[in-house]
């Protein structure tokens, strides 16, 4: 389909950009710590964008907290599950926001989110340990929000947190 094609081109322009392959990713920590940083420079910067308007129709973010101890006891393939259903909300809550702000600061920056969410969405799908694939009907556990800022908070605490420990999890096994 157009859109998925246009999805993928997307991914792959990206990856060329970073010279990111999965396994370097996941194995090259220095990486991850420079997605966390442009999250929190997205977060910043849209901050910083003059008057944003409340959206009309709320964006349905995922929970991203957890407890340490109940993560270490999931396997791997239910983590990445858990972050592939994380993901896709948080591409839709972004692709959502992006026709309901006009605002060209909060646009780029949302553009860009949503660059990032579904390059990681995407580079998910390539790991799999069980057999089957991901199934796009998951349940999370969600919130509404109608303030764009909480879109990029949850990718932040997202990056920060569950992929974060995902691929520090992923490096014990992949990259000896």
């Amino acid at each position: 389909s157009p859109p998925g094609l246009l999805l993928l081109t997307s991914f792959l322009l990206h990856v060329k950009e970073d010279r990111a392959s999965p396994m370097r990713l996941v194995c090259d920590n220095r990486l991850i710590q420079k997605y966390i940083v442009e999250a929190k420079d997205m977060e910043k910067r849209v901050g910083q964008c003059q008057t944003l308007p409340a959206l009309s129709c709320p964006a349905v973010l995922p929970s991203v907290d957890f407890t340490f101890q109940q993560w270490k006891s999931k396997s791997n393939e239910t983590k990445r599950r858990e972050i592939l259903c994380d993901l896709a909300l948080l591409v839709g809550a972004a692709a959502g926001a992006q026709g309901q702000v006009s605002d060209e600061c909060g646009s780029r920056q949302l553009s860009q989110l949503y660059r990032h969410a579904n390059s990681f969405f995407l580079l998910l799908q390539t790991f799999s340990w069980e057999a089957g694939h991901w199934e796009t009907s998951c349940s999370p556990h969600s919130m509404e929000q109608t303030h764009i800022t909480s879109i990029f908070l949850t990718y932040r605490q997202l990056v920060q947190g569950k992929l974060r420990f995902f691929f520090y999890d992923l490096a014990k096994v992949l990259c000896k």
